[in-house]
C-alpha cells in the first residue's frame, strides 16, 4: 500500500472512531435516583433499570442513590445530575417537596423528569404510580382489621413524614378503620427512615407503651421486618397482627413464624423498567394516552390523570398480596 493510500486509510479510520465517539456521546442518558442504596427493594429495582438498558441499546441507563435514606442527600445527587446535563432523571423521591426546586431547574435545562411515588410533584413530566394509592392503603388496613377482629389498638409506620405515598397509604388506612368503632389508632406515623433496626426499636417501644396493642401497619418495605422481629421476640405471634409493604424473601422468615401475617407489594424490578421506558418515550416525544400498554405486567392498561403541574400521573394495577401460603412463588 502506498504512503498516500495508508494516509487515506488512517483518515477513514480516524473518522470512523470520531463518529463512534460522537454517537456514544450523543446517546441519551437516563439516570434513576432511588431513596437509598443497599436496600433490597432498590437492589431489585436496579435489575429493571439495567434490563431496560440491555433491551434498548439506543439509551444509557444507570441507577444511583444516597448511602442512607435522607432527602437532603438525594437532592444533592439530583443537583449533580442537573449540572452534568443528563438527558432524563427518573427519581423515587424520599420527600417530593424537597425536590421541587431542583426538578424545576432540571426542566428549565431541558432535562426530562420522570417520578415514581410522587404524584404531588409539580415539576415532573410523568409520575408513575403502580396503582391507586388510597385503594392500596385501604386494602392493607381492611386485612389488618379482619385479623384484629375489627377492634383494639393499632398503629402505623412510615419511612418518613415526607414520604408521600407512605402517608397516603396510612391516611387511607386510618379512614378505612373508622368503619370499625372498636379500632383505636395510637401513636400514628412512626418514622423508620427505611431502616429495619429503627422499625424494630420503635416497635419494641410501642409494645412497652401499649402492651395490649393488636395491630401494626407498615409502609416502608422493611418496616414489617423490624416489627416482625419485635413481635417474635415478645412471643406475640398469633396475638398481634402485622401487615404492610414488604418483599417476599426478606419477610419470609417472619411469615413462616407468624410474626408477620401478610405483605403487599409491587415488583420494584418492573417499576424500574417502566420508569426508564417512560423516560425513553418522553425523550422521543411519544404521547402516553389513557389505556396505554407499557408491555409490563400490571402496566398493560394505564390510567392517565392530569398532574398538579405541567405533567401527567399514570396509574397501573400492579399490586400483589402474599402470605405464608404463596410468598415462595416470588423470586425476590
Amino acid at each position: 500500500m502506498s504512503r498516500i493510500s495508508k494516509l487515506a486509510a488512517c483518515t477513514v479510520l480516524a473518522a470512523a472512531v470520531s463518529a463512534g465517539v460522537a454517537i456514544a456521546k450523543d446517546k441519551p442518558s437516563i439516570v434513576t435516583v432511588v431513596k437509598v442504596t443497599g436496600e433490597n427493594w432498590f437492589i431489585r429495582m436496579n435489575e429493571g433499570v439495567d434490563n431496560y438498558g440491555k433491551d434498548n441499546a439506543s439509551v444509557s441507563t444507570s441507577q444511583i442513590g444516597p448511602g442512607k435514606a435522607d432527602a437532603a442527600q438525594q437532592t444533592r445527587l439530583v443537583e449533580d445530575l442537573v449540572a452534568k446535563n443528563v438527558s432524563a432523571i427518573a427519581v423515587v423521591p424520599m420527600d417530593p417537596s424537597a425536590l421541587e426546586g431542583v426538578l424545576r431547574r432540571a426542566s428549565q435545562r431541558g432535562i426530562k423528569v420522570i417520578t415514581h411515588e410522587g404524584d404531588s410533584l409539580v415539576n415532573t413530566d410523568v409520575d408513575i404510580e403502580a396503582f391507586d394509592n388510597k385503594a392500596f392503603g385501604a386494602r392493607i388496613n381492611e386485612k389488618l382489621s379482619e385479623c384484629m377482629g375489627k377492634s383494639g389498638k393499632w398503629t402505623t409506620f412510615v419511612g418518613s413524614l415526607g414520604s408521600l405515598t407512605h402517608n397516603q397509604w396510612v391516611d387511607a388506612a386510618a379512614e378505612n378503620a373508622k368503619k370499625n368503632p372498636g379500632m383505636e389508632l395510637v401513636s400514628a406515623k412512626n418514622e423508620s427512615f427505611n431502616d429495619a433496626n429503627r422499625a424494630y426499636e420503635k416497635a419494641k417501644e410501642i409494645l412497652r407503651k401499649y402492651p395490649d396493642i393488636k395491630g401494626f401497619q407498615g409502609s416502608s418495605a422493611i418496616d414489617v421486618i423490624g416489627i416482625g422481629r419485635a413481635v417474635e421476640e415478645a412471643g406475640l405471634q398469633g396475638k398481634t397482627c402485622v401487615y404492610g409493604l414488604g418483599l417476599p424473601k426478606d419477610t419470609g422468615p417472619y411469615l413462616e413464624s407468624g410474626a408477620v401475617n401478610q405483605i403487599f407489594f409491587w415488583d420494584p424490578k418492573d417499576a424500574g423498567y417502566v420508569m426508564n421506558k417512560v423516560a425513553d418515550m418522553v425523550l422521543k416525544g411519544e404521547e402516553i394516552k389513557d389505556g396505554a400498554n407499557l408491555g409490563v405486567p400490571g402496566y398493560e392498561k394505564m390510567t392517565v390523570i392530569k398532574g398538579p403541574g405541567k405533567g401527567i400521573v399514570i396509574q397501573g394495577q400492579a399490586w400483589v398480596d402474599a402470605d405464608k401460603s404463596n410468598y415462595k412463588k416470588f423470586p425476590f
